[in-house]
């Protein structure tokens, strides 16, 4: 845990902006972020995802997941992925997720 880098990543939400999302209306967004306030996550050269998490739907099968990709050491990308037809957006996603919880 404590050596994992992606625990290094979250001084940075408080430095994120949404920069553009998918024009198909999921809740995939790409983001910026103010560098001189916050250092990158020198353990990450390149881009890659740092946090996954599959989306089950009622019956319990998988209907997509979300991704949270870094790149050059800064967060990057938000990408809320549907495994069907059916779109699937950000408040989707929260919904889902939350309910693990119960």
């Amino acid at each position: 845990m404590g050596n994992d880098p992606g625990f290094a990543l979250f001084p940075q939400t408080r430095h994120l902006r949404v920069q553009t999302r998918c024009a198909c209306g999921c809740g995939s967004a790409d983001f910026s972020i103010d560098a001189g306030a916050v250092a990158p996550v020198p353990a990450i050269t390149s881009t890659r995802v740092v946090a996954e998490m599959e989306l089950f739907g009622a019956g319990g099968g998988t209907v997509g997941e979300v991704l949270v990709f870094v790149t050059d050491g800064y967060l990057s990308r938000l990408e809320v992925c549907s495994w069907s037809d059916e779109l699937r957006t950000l408040p989707d996603a929260h919904r889902i997720l939350c309910s693990c919880d119960r």
